[in-house]
């Protein structure tokens, strides 16, 4: 009995664990259809892979490649998706890698264009993409397109990117950057094909094409150099190639190609951007030969000629004249100055200006205004070198110009379209007027690459409400945006004032002890280890919060040095025309539509003009 007791309680426990083991089964297999509908089925990686198209900042399309579970035919159809993206992308770049150095932080003090500091980048926007309104040559407006690349290019390079867009030279070799991605294209899918036994016919014509490409390339450079019968070549080998694409290939093969023409158009170019750089830098920042030719031929003439000076002293100290300051090393801009300021006074007797110069450009200035005098305006050259002001740092400072870069697009600064701009300050030598001029109660401070349109006997009206430097600010740009100012007692709201046209009332200079005010902020800055244009800045600007009076924008018309974009009537409206920026009129690199209006005011009749080929 215990043994048929004990064989029937057997039964009933195995009963039970196939009752179980159904149950278990009977869930399994409603939890595996919900799970695959609920995508989990993701997480489960195959050794397969595949490359998917992902947009990123060098180039417009990149590939990045993943680890997913597809199909063979899968896999080719994405990478048929990325060979199609692979045009010539070497011309079409618009920016380099990020860890790449800033050629434009670069100081260069020479004598030619003003020399710019590292760059003051403003607050970023959280958009990747705006949409811009931009004024087009015609002088119509259209709405476009600003990526992030075009952004970084700014940021990194200033200026250059702007000129660059605007003297793009049409490509002397699209064919030959064609036919080297179609056999990158082509040795990609060769060794695949190559291992199937079936398809030996396509096999030879693939080696054949590809060879045939290679002597080709290695004897061409540009589309001029190509055979007559390029074409027929490009059918056969994008024939090869699009019936290759028809057979599964092997992906790890592909993904080495396409790694290789990857890194090898970034490294050229990487190469070709900052090569362009380095030149437009170095064409912007030094004086050109002409000029320097013109300024010995001047000093050498005034050794010659033994000139006297024809000078009338009791103008230069006459509070009751009208007085301009000029800072400037170059002849021809100082020259442009003058000449457009003295065309359109009402009564250029009651002018004077002061030209402040190093002692290299002293003789050479003097002797062109000798040569060249202005109606009847009287001119001071003084070197400021040979001046005893008990300062021991008499070097000749200009105007310090600043690029400040805007990362994103809700700015108004960048309404046309630019996301770089260049603020123009005060140097060390402007700290030393009030002692220069001890005589004198009020001066305009004119920059060099300014052109003026109108009379400016108005400003000596002007009543500045106890300010001490009348100059015209723009908004757009405040304190707080200039992420190289240190956190201090300054007003974030406060809007910037640029050099380029500045009343100053030396008397109220004076009598605030402004000089001493921006000493004081000098040195406290000269601890941090900073360049010295960077320290400039910051100083300036503390020095001169509250004392500054706001002058109509009609006064200065700013960014004839970068900025392609400004109407041919704001030109004609403005009083001064302020050729801040790169740029330059007497560059060959300044920007062409605006020459006129700095070349028409230069005496071309003299002879050391034509002797030293000057034709700015």
């Amino acid at each position: 009995m215990k043994g048929v007791g004990g064989g029937g309680g057997g039964g009933k426990r195995r009963w039970k664990v196939l009752v179980i083991g159904v149950m278990v089964l009977v869930i399994l297999s409603m939890l595996v259809p919900l799970a695959f509908l609920l995508g989990l089925h993701n997480s489960f990686h195959s050794p397969g892979h595949v490359i998917t198209v992902q947009p990123s900042s060098p180039f417009n399309s990149l590939t990045r490649i993943n680890s997913t579970k597809h199909s063979e035919r899968d896999i080719s159809d994405r990478v048929d998706a990325v060979l199609q993206k692979l045009n010539p992308v070497l011309p079409k770049k618009r920016d380099l890698d990020e860890g790449s150095r800033d050629m434009n932080r670069t100081i260069i003090n020479d004598s030619k264009g003003v020399p710019v500091s590292p760059a003051v980048v403003a607050n970023p926007s959280p958009a990747n993409k705006t949409k811009t309104e931009v004024l087009n040559k015609g002088g119509q407006r259209a709405i476009v397109s600003v990526d992030e690349s075009q952004r970084t290019c700014q940021v990194k390079y200033g200026s250059y990117c702007l000129w660059r867009e605007e003297n793009k030279e049409p490509m002397k070799d699209a064919k030959v950057k064609h036919m080297k991605d179609l056999l990158f294209v082509a040795r990609a899918y060769y060794p695949s094909i190559a291992k199937m036994p079936s398809q030996n016919k396509l096999t030879r014509d693939m080696k054949q094409n590809i060879q045939e490409f290679e002597r080709i390339l290695s004897e061409s450079s540009a589309d001029g150099d190509l055979p007559p019968q390029v074409d027929r070549k490009f059918e056969k080998m994008e024939a090869v190639i699009s019936k290759a694409k028809s057979f599964p290939v092997e992906c790890n093969n592909v993904d080495k190609k396409l790694r290789q023409i990857l890194d090898l158009t970034e490294d050229e170019a990487s190469f070709h951007m900052k090569q362009s750089v380095f030149l437009y830098q170095l064409a912007v920042q030094t004086m050109p030969k002409s000029l320097h030719c013109l300024s010995m031929r001047l000093t050498v003439e005034h050794f010659k000629s033994g000139s006297v000076d024809n000078e009338d002293s009791e103008k230069f100290s006459d509070p009751s004249l009208l007085h301009f300051v000029i800072i400037s090393d170059n002849v021809l801009a100082s020259s442009v100055v003058i000449n457009s300021t003295v065309v359109h006074a009402r009564e250029s007797k009651n002018f004077v200006f002061h030209v402040v110069t190093d002692e290299q450009n002293y003789f050479a200035m003097k002797q062109w205004f000798i040569r060249n005098p202005c109606k009847q305006a009287a001119i001071q050259v003084l070197n400021i070198e040979k001046m005893e002001l008990g300062n021991s740092d008499m070097k000749l400072a200009l105007p310090t110009e600043f690029r400040v870069s805007f990362t994103g697009g809700e700015n108004s600064l960048a309404s046309q379209g630019n996301r770089t701009h260049y603020l123009s300050i005060f140097s060390r030598s402007h700290y030393l007027l009030p002692k220069i001029f001890h005589k004198l109660e009020k001066v305009v401070v004119l920059d060099h690459d300014v052109v003026v349109q109108r009379d400016l006997s108005p400003l000596w009206e002007l009543d500045m409400e106890g300010k001490v430097n009348g100059a015209v600010k723009t908004c757009s740009v405040r304190l707080g945006q200039l992420k190289s100012l240190k956190k201090g007692s300054f007003d974030a709201n406060a809007c910037l004032w640029m050099s380029g046209l500045n009343v100053i009332d030396l008397a109220r200079w004076r009598e605030l002890g402004v000089s001493e005010t921006y000493q004081k902020f000098y040195k406290q800055m000269s601890d941090v280890d900073e360049p010295r244009e960077a320290i400039t800045l910051q100083a300036s600007l503390l020095t001169f919060q509250d004392k500054v009076y706001a002058l109509d924008d009609k006064w200065a018309l700013s960014g004839l040095g970068y900025d392609y974009y400004i109407k041919p009537q704001t030109i004609k409206n403005a009083v001064t025309l302020h050729y801040n920026g790169n740029m330059k009129p007497w560059l060959e690199m300044g920007i062409p539509q605006y020459k006129s209006y700095w070349r028409k005011h230069l005496n071309m009749e003299d002879g050391f003009l034509s002797d030293c080929n000057v034709n700015p």
